[in-house]
């Protein structure tokens, strides 16, 4: 996600269905607890202009139609109580958008392979995620446990009562 890339960004959240209530700001720091919508797009924009890391985008047929939530663990609060931000050249994933329509057809799986391809090409020494298992009630949008064990993660923790803490390392 780059500068260059923001408009399809932006479409791709604002489209029907999209998730312009949160413009993936829940887990990025914030000055305050509650923000508003189109101040969490604002702060997710001045993040993107200034060349931080937020994630990456899928495409297909030149059209942008996922989003994962990928960057330095240091970007966002603290995703974890067992945390030590001690440790280093850590990338999180947190979240993935796939439009309803495209759901169950194998995205959310290239956009975890991207991702982690794209956090250990930018310095990555581990790339951490908080998946869940597939019956949670909530947190699906930061994608199922499985689909990370299938690629070499390993569970290292609980991140609260839902939310595996899985690892990568290369």
């Amino acid at each position: 996600m780059t500068r260059r890339t923001r408009a399809d960004f932006e479409n791709l959240f604002e489209a029907p269905g999209g998730p312009k209530y949160c413009w993936c700001m829940a887990w990025r720091h914030s000055s305050r607890e509650h923000v508003e919508n189109d101040e969490k797009k604002r702060m997710m924009m001045a993040s993107i202009e200034a060349g931080t890391p937020v994630g990456i985008l899928a495409e297909l047929d030149g059209k942008t139609v996922g989003w994962c939530s990928v960057a330095p663990r240091q970007t966002y609060r603290k995703l974890s109580p067992q945390q030590d931000d001690a440790e280093t050249d850590i990338w999180s994933i947190v979240c993935f958008y796939v439009p309803r329509a495209l759901r169950g057809g194998g995205l959310a799986a290239a956009l975890l392979d991207a991702a982690v391809d794209h956090a250990f090409a930018e310095g990555a020494r581990t790339v951490e995620a908080y998946p869940v298992d597939q019956a949670s009630p909530s947190y699906t949008f930061m994608g199922f446990r499985d689909m990370f064990a299938a690629r070499g993660f390993h569970e290292i923790g609980m991140a609260g009562s839902r939310r595996h803490m899985m690892r990568l390392e290369r």
